[in-house]
């Protein structure tokens, strides 16, 4: 596209304009696998659910502070108090790493992530390794109730036109190349996805669907 100088930026609507933003000199690898550095005057941290701070590399939510940081949502003190603690950090909600030089990468939402047996699974880390099926146009992972291992991997796939492939075929393809709890137990191929009028997906509603579908129950994980 010519756009040799376009650069990637991270963000929210609370935070705006953005907390983290790459370079035009950063190298290629970083400005396409990473959402940049922190942006000046802007701190941020990777904390675990106990709020601790997580080694570099280690996946947990991503925090923000500094003049970025909204005052609160308006005249709603408690999910302001939600989602900014008494130290002004900024609860982001969303999963991210820091390395050593400082390059943050999104690595999914809180809200989405799934804990299969103890063991927890990032949809978009899946999501992004079904993108190499030749035959996969989109897809969007989900986590389901299941009775003995908490929640199941589901995979919703969108195949490219005129393509044809079974749920097999697709689990086939996982196997050996990534861990196999992260290999999806079920596979329901669609046309479409249910999406807000922002164009946001709405995993939630795919997670109810599937419950439906397969008749599973919350009360079944307990």
């Amino acid at each position: 596209m010519h756009l040799d100088e376009i650069i990637i930026g991270y963000g929210m609507t609370e935070t705006s304009p953005a907390s983290f933003v790459s370079s035009t000199d950063d190298p290629l690898e970083r400005r396409v696998m990473t959402v940049g550095r922190a942006m000046p005057h802007v701190e941020a941290k990777v904390v675990d659910a106990e709020g601790r701070i997580v080694s570099r590399g280690t996946a947990g939510e991503l925090l923000t502070r500094g003049y970025l940081v909204m005052l609160g949502y308006w005249n709603d003190p408690e999910k302001t108090g939600e989602a900014i603690d008494a130290a002004r950090w900024m609860h982001t909600g969303d999963l991210a790493t820091i390395d050593t030089d400082g390059y943050c990468n999104i690595v999914g939402r809180i809200k989405d992530m799934v804990i299969r047996g103890g063991e927890n699974v990032y949809p978009r880390e899946i999501e992004e390794f079904l993108y190499r099926h030749p035959k996969i146009q989109d897809v969007q992972v989900i986590g389901v109730p299941d009775p003995r291992y908490g929640e199941e991997l589901c995979a919703w796939v969108r195949l490219r036109d005129g393509e044809r492939v079974t749920a097999d075929e697709i689990r086939a393809f996982c196997e050996g190349r990534i861990a196999h709890y992260k290999v999806p137990r079920y596979v329901k191929f669609v046309d479409a996805f249910p999406m807000t009028v922002t164009g946001k997906i709405r995993k939630f509603l795919m997670r109810q669907q599937m419950i439906d579908e397969l008749g599973l129950t919350l009360e079944e994980t307990a």
